[in-house]
């Protein structure tokens, strides 16, 4: 029932975003938090690269937001997994403004999206 719920919340959100024109940032800033020792890190990741984020991998395949507004809201697609293993934990997009719409299921990490890094540094 949750799934259904989400997919249909997806869809609108898919169909509002395909009404408005978005543009591609080259990269985009997540924040990462240790939920064990409450620490939290901000790292900036251009398109196409991999980091490490505490015991995580991340990579950014893409980082999209409105082209009227470039402080406005910003999905990016990520792939996650643990360091040293190959299952993903999250493969899909991440909203930022509302970022547990589709979330990283971790009992130790978070990550999430802040902003798309736009073109003039924004």
């Amino acid at each position: 029932m949750k799934y259904l719920a989400l997919l249909a919340v997806l869809l609108t959100a898919t169909g509002a975003v395909a009404q408005q024109k978005v543009q591609s940032g080259p990269g985009a800033m997540l924040r990462g938090l240790d939920k064990v020792s409450g620490q939290a890190v901000d790292v900036e990741l251009q398109n196409g690269q991999t980091t490490a984020i505490f015991g995580l991998d991340v990579a950014l395949g893409d980082c999209r937001y409105p082209a009227d507004n470039p402080t406005g809201d910003a999905f990016a697609y990520l792939t996650i997994w643990e360091k040293g293993k190959q299952d993903q934990l999250f493969d899909g997009w991440m909203i930022a403004t509302s970022p547990a719409l589709n979330a990283l299921d971790h009992a130790r990490y978070d990550v999430w999206v802040i902003r798309c890094i736009t073109p003039s540094g924004d």
